[in-house]
């Protein structure tokens, strides 16, 4: 399969009072159009810190990212915020909903500052909603929702740019074992039906084994890699 997102001996480090911390060090990766990785490890592995970079949240100190062939670790920060407005989707753990706005005005809320007209916005959302299996919750408040619901509509939120890319920190944590399993599904749908390239990070093995791929980070390297059954 084509490499789509590829890591070349990408450092990160900053600074903490008078001690360099050094949370990522000579990595390397290669992830494939369409493919669902997964990234384990203890807290203070790196996973995170390796999904901002990807996601182009925050930049190396040494190395290069590829995505689809541009090196994104040499954007300006203002070039960073409008590759990531056109190509990532985020999913988080918390949701991150507006409260006062229904489930389509949240979904919107990606294609307020973009270019398309009200019709073309109503049009995605519902599309995206559709494809969470909320179309006929769309005018429900994030009170109204249950929680695998309202991670549902931030899913929705996430796709309705239809951005390559989708990261995911912890999409399931928060969810019992029957919403996390539907959230997983979906996830999976995503990337097979749709060619989503979707990377997600868990702590959970459980939500790991939905993945083609999990790989295990400790002290910010690779120490396994795991290529699992059904995929």
């Amino acid at each position: 399969m084509k490499t789509f997102i590829s890591i070349q001996s990408v450092t990160k480090s900053f600074h903490k009072n008078k001690e360099v911390i050094t949370p990522l060090e000579n990595l390397s990766l290669e992830v494939s159009k369409g493919e669902f990785l997964s990234l384990m490890g203890p807290s203070g592995s790196g996973k995170t810190t390796l999904l901002n970079l990807i996601a182009g949240i925050d930049s190396p100190t040494a190395g290069n990212i590829y995505f689809d062939g541009q090196d994104i670790a040499n954007l300006s920060r203002s070039q960073l915020t409008r590759w990531r407005a056109e190509h990532v989707g985020y999913i988080f753990q918390l949701y991150h909903l507006v409260p006062i706005l229904s489930a389509f005005e949240n979904v919107e809320l990606p294609l307020l500052l973009g270019k398309w007209s009200k019709a073309q916005r109503k049009q995605k959302v519902m599309a995206a909603l559709e494809l969470v299996g909320l179309s006929d919750r769309a005018r429900h408040r994030p009170s109204e929702l249950s929680g695998g619901q309202e991670q549902r509509v931030a899913i929705a939120r996430a796709i309705v740019h239809d951005p390559e890319l989708l990261v995911a920190d912890e999409p399931t944590g928060d969810l019992d074992r029957e919403s996390a399993d539907s959230i997983l599904n979906l996830l999976s749908e995503l990337a097979k039906k749709h060619n989503k390239t979707i990377i997600m990070v868990t702590h959970d093995p459980k939500a790991s084994a939905a993945a083609n791929r999990a790989l295990q980070l400790e002290k910010g390297q690779f120490v396994s890699e795991g290529h699992l059954l059904g995929h």
